[in-house]
C-alpha cells in the first residue's frame, strides 16, 4: 500500500522542486516551484533539503489520505487547509496519522500553496529534478498533475517526528498576499528597443494579470507600452522574470515553464526574490513595476539569503506557549520544596 492515496486531484496540483538547472540550452525548461520562498520554508521547517520535492496547489486544493505516519508543513497561500475536516494552522509542522485525510476549502490569501513531506517525496529525478513539466511530461508522477487514485510514496528516514512537529515560523517572517503587487525590476537587456515613453509607461502604470496566467507566464493588461525598434529580436535566452513585450505593447512576465529561447523584446527582469510574491498573483490582480539598479537587485538579493538565515535561527529558538503555570509545595523526607508546574500547548 502506497503511503498516500490521491482522493481529488484539485485543479493543478504537481510535484516541484528547485528545477532542472544547467539544461535549458539544451531546449530543456527549467520549471520548478513557482513559489520557491515557500518551497523553502516548508521544507527547512521539516529539516528536509531545503530544495526537496513538495506538491504545489493552485487554486483548488487537492485531498489526500495518509496511510503512514508522518509530518507535513504546508505554506505559501491559504487555502483553508483541513485535516479530517478540522482547520489546522500553516507554516507549521503538523503530524499526520494513518487514516487521515488532508483537504482545503476555498481561497483566503494567494494562489498557490505547499505540501512538504518529513523526508520528501519518493519519486525518480529526471535530469536531476523531480519537477513536472506538464507539456513534455517530464519529471514528477509520470509526468502529469495529480489526478483521483494517484499514489505517492514517501523518502523514508528515521527523524523523530516528536522532534519536528510543532516546529514554525514566527508571524514576522510570514508572508502578506496582496490583490496589489509591486515587483522589483531591473531594465534590460532590450530596452534600447523602447521609447523613453514606453519605458514610462511600464514604470508609472498599473498592469492587471488577465486570464492567460500560469505556469508558463502571466499576460498584462494595461497602457501599451511604445517601441521604437520594433518588437522583434533574434530568439536569446528567457530568464526567470523576464519582462517580454511583443508587438500589441501588453508585457509577459515569464515564469517558471517559460520557454528556453523567445524573439520578443524584453524591456526588463523581475529580481528573483519578488518573483514568490509574484507567483502567488491571479487574474484580477494588479502589478506595479519599480526599478531598481544591478546593485540594488544583489543587495536585496543579499538581504533575502540572510532573511532566511535568520528565520532558520529563529525557528530553532521557537519555545513551546505556557498556557497554565502554578507553584506546589511539596514535600519530601520532611523537607518541603517550592516547585514551579507548567502546561503548555
Amino acid at each position: 500500500m502506497a503511503d498516500i492515496k490521491v482522493i481529488k486531484g484539485g485543479l493543478l496540483t504537481t510535484i516541484q522542486d528547485r528545477g532542472r538547472i544547467g539544461y535549458q540550452k539544451f531546449g530543456m525548461p527549467v520549471a520548478g516551484a513557482m513559489d520557491e520562498f515557500s518551497l523553502r520554508i516548508g521544507n527547512i521547517l521539516l529539516k528536509n533539503k531545503e530544495f526537496e520535492g513538495a506538491l504545489e496547489i493552485t487554486m483548488i486544493g487537492a485531498e489526500l489520505m495518509f496511510n503512514v505516519n508522518t509530518a507535513i508543513a504546508i505554506t505559501g497561500a491559504d487555502l483553508s487547509p483541513k485535516i479530517n475536516n478540522k482547520e489546522v494552522d500553516m507554516w507549521k509542522v503538523l503530524r499526520v496519522n494513518i487514516g487521515d485525510v488532508l483537504s482545503f476549502g476555498k481561497i483566503k490569501s494567494g494562489s498557490r500553496s505547499y505540501i512538504c513531506f518529513l523526508g520528501g517525496i519518493d519519486v525518480t529525478e529526471v535530469m536531476g529534478s523531480k519537477s513536472t513539466y506538464i507539456k513534455a511530461n517530464v519529471g514528477g508522477l509520470n509526468g502529469k498533475a495529480l489526478k483521483a487514485e494517484d499514489e505517492l510514496n514517501l523518502l523514508k528516514n528515521n527523524i523523530d517526528l516528536d522532534k519536528v512537529v510543532d516546529r514554525n515560523i514566527k508571524d514576522e517572517f510570514k508572508p502578506i498576499y496582496s490583490n496589489n503587487i509591486n515587483v522589483r525590476v531591473v531594465m534590460g537587456p532590450q530596452e534600447d528597443y523602447f521609447s523613453d515613453s514606453g519605458i514610462e509607461t511600464l514604470l508609472s502604470s498599473e498592469y492587471e494579470i488577465t486570464n492567460e496566467a500560469d505556469r508558463m507566464g502571466y499576460r498584462l493588461m494595461g497602457k501599451k507600452i511604445e517601441h521604437v525598434k520594433g518588437a522583434d529580436i533574434v530568439s536569446d535566452g528567457i530568464v526567470l522574470g523576464a519582462v517580454q513585450v511583443p508587438a500589441h505593447g501588453m508585457p509577459i512576465i515569464m515564469m517558471a515553464d517559460r520557454q528556453t529561447t523567445g524573439g520578443y523584446a524584453k524591456i526588463a527582469t523581475v529580481i528573483s526574490q519578488d518573483i514568490s510574491l509574484l507567483a502567488q498573483g491571479k487574474s484580477k490582480d494588479k502589478i506595479k513595476f519599480i526599478r531598481v539598479s544591478l546593485q540594488e537587485a544583489a543587495n536585496l538579493l543579499k538581504e533575502y539569503e540572510n532573511r532566511i538565515e535568520r528565520i532558520k535561527n529563529s525557528i530553532e529558538r521557537v519555545k513551546k506557549e505556557i498556557i497554565k503555570s502554578k507553584r506546589y509545595y511539596i514535600n519530601v523526607s520532611g523537607e518541603s520544596y517550592n516547585v514551579l508546574v507548567e502546561e503548555y500547548k
